[in-house]
């Protein structure tokens, strides 16, 4: 299991990172920069960040990031930090919006032990150790959180059987945070996404008491040769039982 130095060290190399993140955006708009620059900018100086902090406090241990060079010896390893230096570029790289996040997670033997989920721009981080406090219930229709664009099958599933009203977010652990933080009920999945897209959220929203898994019900498992992830649920306990009973009929009727 992590020990307790790794959660504090998930968070800190989290706001650390989101920190940069803030400072290149605003610099980088008053200099003028397309949005193609803010975002491959972003991208490359947090990767940096994030893998010189962990190369110097863990030395031993495997990384995964989506900005770097995937090195499969991570498959044989102990222990394995999943990060994404940007979750949410595009909505990094457009003035104002605050929904991207940075996520910084530890696995060992293929569950997250120990993770992180900043919100530069909103000025929180969420980690494993304290875990999030989980806000009392929501009075009224439970609140579904998805994409800006088209909404996934599996939300579109949900919604209709719990008669959720939608709303709207960038980046995946900006609407898993959502959920930890009260302001949704419910973040359902599907059409895939990688491994470094949800492990963090995953282990805050753990933390935080929420319910976590694939769509069927199963258990989320990570550091795979391929870090594809098919679906993923998210939700408060009192939604678990029938968000995934309308996702398992939608299953079993495509089987």
């Amino acid at each position: 299991m992590a020990h307790p130095a790794d959660h504090a060290l998930a968070a800190s190399v989290a706001s650390e990172t989101g920190d940069l993140l803030l400072e290149t955006r605003e610099r980088l708009f008053a200099q003028g920069a397309d949005t193609w620059e803010v975002r491959d900018t972003g991208d490359y100086e947090a990767h940096q960040l994030i893998m010189e902090r962990l190369s110097a406090a863990r030395p031993a241990d495997a990384v995964l990031s989506e900005e770097g060079r995937d090195d499969l010896a991570r498959l044989s390893a102990d222990r394995v930090w999943i990060v994404d230096p940007l979750d949410g570029t595009r909505e990094y790289s457009e003035p104002g919006r605050s929904d991207w996040a940075v996520h910084v997670a530890l696995v060992e033997d293929g569950v997250p032990t120990a993770g992180a989920v900043a919100l530069p721009a909103v000025g929180r981080t969420l980690c494993t150790e304290p875990g999030p406090s989980l806000p009392e219930p929501h009075n009224g229709r439970p609140r579904l959180v998805v994409s800006r664009s088209r909404p996934p099958a599996a939300a579109v599933i949900v919604a209709q059987a719990l008669d959720a009203e939608l709303m709207t977010l960038g980046s995946a652990g900006a609407k898993a945070m959502a959920v930890v933080m009260g302001m949704a009920d419910i973040y359902a999945h599907s059409g895939g996404q990688f491994e470094w897209d949800n492990c963090a959220p995953v282990a805050v929203a753990r933390a935080a008491g929420l319910h976590a898994s694939r769509c069927d019900g199963s258990e989320l498992e990570y550091n795979f040769a391929d870090p594809w992830l098919p679906d993923l649920l998210i939700c408060r306990p009192e939604y678990a039982t029938d968000a995934l009973e309308a996702l398992r009929q939608v299953i079993e009727s495509e089987a």
